[in-house]
């Protein structure tokens, strides 16, 4: 029973919960309680927690997603209807429609890791609608990677406009012939939300490949540092060719346990989320330090979770000297803001800046992936503007919720030939495009401080009903709405899954036992 009542509030009571929203005019934020469809919600789609991270992230949503219509003002000058008051049932899911697709692509490929057929058409701001006609709060906006909502009257209008019709029909090699306006565009899209120290960009099409092509860069930094002023040498050329050294040097790059930045060869290499990623596939001998695990609440286990930082940091620079004594020296460290698919796995802002300090002490490049965190979700655009650097990173990669992919560096990291960083596309001009509009939303509705605010009351709801369903719910953590929460077992995750799925809140799940809400910005805000 108390399952069953848990379940209910975490699928429905926060559905019908005006306080958790932000509002969508100035009077309710003066203080004006609206009807529930005047409220908007700011999602962005964000985070790809472990499996029950991913309900967390479900659940999390329908806390401070109650049925909502959100018109931009952009998007108000658009005659279009564009989101939904509530979600709407009509088969279970997967519904039948659904599970003869899944029939069919199983003929062709291995589909078993489909939820269910989607009709995109249908499909507006928070709401996803399935092709049986299911209308569901979508709390796992595709794998975090959905910025403002579904069919957004913004977007739409952008894609409309006869200019615009040439950047998404001829796509180009963008490092050898890119369109004359592609300089403007990255100005108002990405470069407009530049990290700090950061001035060199170079886009890509997803997250695996930026983490790669930054790794690739780190190498080729820190190569050149041993090197000097000098150019290639003849061994270095010749040996490069049959993979030896010295023209293909045993770096390596410094990863957490429980950390996810890819599929590709080297990103796998950093990722330890979840075995099936890794299983069957060669990989590098590259040192992996042990994240840590905080107790939570945090303010009872201060001391406690300040020892098991300290833990791990000393472990980072026991490995970086321990794989120099090897002869595998480490170029980088990469890490993740908040642990995505790895559990939804915080730590302390200080534990952050001391870790940039370790890399620098040791000459090592500090590589940031905000490929699941940025964006906004955590109330600032990137997660690591949490820590205060007086150093800022030397990299960042982003993707998902920024449509394209790609990473910012400081300038001593430019590559110094042509080619070496390098691929047919190097991202997609008309995803910039996309991308300058949804920054235009994001500034505009502020929807960053919305993320904060609104994450504050969902953070709250969820510790709520902690404290109401112990059994169940437990680790309550959380930074704007990038929140999420632990349940007992596997069974329990699943069940909440498919009971808030049913109940028109569609969950995803990623590992363990962790569940996480995954909002798109658009809705309005932050997820």
């Amino acid at each position: 029973m108390a399952f069953m009542l848990l379940a209910r509030r975490l699928a429905c009571s926060f559905q019908h919960s005006n306080r958790l929203l932000v509002p969508a005019t100035r009077e309710a934020e003066a203080g004006e309680l609206l009807e529930p469809r005047r409220w908007r919600l700011l999602t962005s789609g964000i985070c790809q927690g472990r499996i029950l991270m991913i309900s967390a992230v479900t659940f999390s949503l329908s806390l401070f997603t109650a049925g909502s219509r959100h018109i931009s003002q952009a998007a108000a000058k658009v005659d279009v209807e564009f989101d939904y008051d509530g979600p709407l049932m009509k088969t279970e899911v997967p519904g039948p429609r659904s599970r003869e697709l899944m029939k069919q692509l199983n003929i062709i490929q291995n589909a078993e890791a489909v939820h269910f057929f989607c009709n995109y058409e249908e499909s507006r701001g928070n709401y996803l609608v399935d092709v049986d006609g299911n209308r569901m709060l979508d709390l796992y906006s595709q794998i975090s990677s959905v910025p403002i909502g579904y069919s957004h009257p913004a977007l739409l209008k952008l894609i409309q406009q006869p200019q615009n019709a040439s950047t998404f029909v001829n796509r180009p090699a963008l490092g050898i012939l890119p369109p004359e306006n592609f300089v403007d565009k990255l100005r108002e899209s990405l470069l407009s939300v530049a990290p700090k120290g950061m001035s060199q960009l170079i886009t890509m099409a997803c997250g695996s490949c930026s983490n790669e092509n930054a790794f690739k860069t780190i190498f080729m930094w820190y190569r050149s540092k041993e090197r000097g002023q000098t150019g290639f040498s003849q061994e270095e050329l010749e040996t490069c060719m049959i993979n030896q050294a010295p023209g293909c040097p045993d770096y390596s790059i410094l990863s957490f346990m429980g950390a996810f930045h890819g599929r590709t060869m080297g990103c796998l290499a950093t990722t330890h989320s979840k075995a099936i990623h890794k299983i069957d596939i060669p990989s590098f001998d590259w040192p992996i330090a042990p994240f840590p695990r905080l107790k939570y609440p945090l303010e009872e286990f201060e001391k406690e979770n300040q020892q098991e930082e300290a833990r791990c940091l000393e472990e980072v620079e026991d490995l970086i000297v321990k794989y120099r004594k090897k002869k595998k020296t480490v170029a980088g460290i990469i890490v993740e803001p908040i642990q995505s698919e790895g559990g939804d796995n915080h730590a302390s802002d200080d534990f952050f800046r001391k870790l940039r300090d370790i890399a620098r002490k040791h000459g090592c490049a500090f590589l940031v992936d905000e490929v699941q965190t940025g964006g906004g979700c955590t109330g600032k655009f990137w997660a690591h503007e949490h820590w205060g650097l007086d150093d800022p990173a030397d990299a960042m990669t982003f993707s998902k919720k920024m449509m394209t992919g790609g990473f910012f560096h400081k300038e001593e990291l430019r590559p110094n030939a042509p080619y070496r960083i390098f691929n047919t596309w190097l991202g997609d001009p008309s995803k910039n495009l996309l991308l300058a509009e949804v920054i235009n939303v994001i500034k505009r509705e502020d929807l960053l401080n919305n993320a904060a605010h609104a994450g504050k009351a969902l953070l709250t709801g969820l510790l709520d009903l902690q404290a109401r369903y112990p059994q169940f719910i437990s680790r309550v953590r959380g930074r704007g709405t990038f929140c999420s929460f632990d349940t007992p077992d596997e069974s329990v995750r699943n069940k909440l899954i498919l009971i808030a799925r049913n109940k028109g809140k569609g969950p995803g799940a990623n590992a363990e036992f962790h569940v996480h809400p995954v909002f798109p910005a658009v809705a309005t805000k932050c997820c």
